[in-house]
């Protein structure tokens, strides 16, 4: 009916970024199961392109109120729909109210952009960036958008010490893990060692996963998320005293995002590596420890680009 009456799509819009055969492309969670191939982009690259309005009935024209493009960065939280937190919004006129009486194209650009969070999909929150163009209409607005991929690099870690950690029952179990390092970038290999000074229970097995934690909200009405990404048995058996089981985890195997910590006031992920110990009567025995994972420059990085994107150190 909208359509019958001239208020429909008539038009069609596609957005051509200008290096967009050339630049890398990595794969983005849309939903739970999908995903979807984005421009990657860094903090302080420019995106620029041109906007292409192709009538869908050559030789009819489309009045319209105004052409404008926006770069948006949008946080959602599932659990809230009807909000969403803008965190950046650019935006330009492209054409002032008029009349398209055949198919054209608009150059845009948004010089220097600040992108201060990495693209973000999770079980309850999702951050992106996109770009969406508007043609203003007196009923229906004809809009599109399209999706970009954001990374945020960071430099290696100035203080990056060992973990030690214990895990005791009293006169019946004593056990010691070490982790080479607290902080590891997303390619990087966790090496540890676990030593058995005392044990006088019957342990069947032992078993290390990571856990991801997603945090939303604050205060009351915050929400804690847990996924484990990965679990893997390092010992099956019962240990003897002076004993000890080496580690050592790929982290390039997996799905993962760098920590993030209070991102704009609305949600954190951490990592944890969670080492769980199952004895004959499947009682479990487990310690979490926080670990800091951070995205490292890609030797592919052109030099150009590594001049704009956002290189901070880790913080302690």
């Amino acid at each position: 009916m909208v359509s019958w009456l001239g208020y429909g799509n008539s038009a069609q819009i596609s957005i051509e970024l200008d290096d967009e055969e050339t630049r890398t492309k990595v794969p983005v969670f849309t939903d739970e199961d999908s995903k979807e191939s984005h421009c990657l982009f860094y903090d302080g690259e420019s995106v620029i392109g041109k906007v292409d309005i192709k009538l869908k009935q050559e030789g009819k024209k489309l009045e319209h109120q105004g052409i404008r493009i926006e770069f948006l960065g949008l946080i959602e939280i599932y659990y809230d729909r009807g909000n969403h937190y803008e965190f950046v919004k650019l935006d330009k006129d492209l054409a002032r109210p008029g009349i398209l009486s055949e198919s054209c194209s608009f150059p845009f650009e948004f010089l220097k952009v600040v992108k201060q969070y990495e693209t973000y999909s999770g079980r309850n929150v999702r951050l992106r960036y996109f770009l969406k163009v508007t043609i203003s209409r007196r009923l229906v607005d004809i809009i599109h958008e399209k999706s970009i991929a954001v990374h945020q690099l960071s430099s290696y870690p100035e203080t990056n010490s060992p973990l030690k950690m214990e895990v005791g029952i009293e006169d019946c179990l004593h056990i010691e893990f070490e982790y080479n390092r607290s902080k590891y970038h997303l390619n990087d290999v966790i090496v540890g060692k676990i030593y058995f000074i005392l044990v006088r229970i019957k342990i069947k097995h032992m078993e290390l996963s990571i856990i991801k934690r997603e945090t939303t909200g604050s205060g009351p009405n915050t929400y804690n998320e847990n996924e484990q990404i990965s679990r893997f048995e390092i010992m099956d058996g019962a240990p003897v005293r002076g004993e000890s089981i080496p580690i050592r985890l790929f982290l390039s195997a997996y799905d993962l995002s760098p920590t993030m910590k209070d991102v704009n006031k609305k949600f954190s992920v951490r990592y944890y590596l969670n080492l769980v110990l199952v004895d004959e009567e499947d009682r479990r025995y487990f310690k979490q420890q926080e670990v800091t994972l951070w995205r490292k420059s890609p030797t592919s990085l052109k030099p150009e680009n590594r001049g704009v994107a956002a290189l901070e150190n880790m913080r302690t």
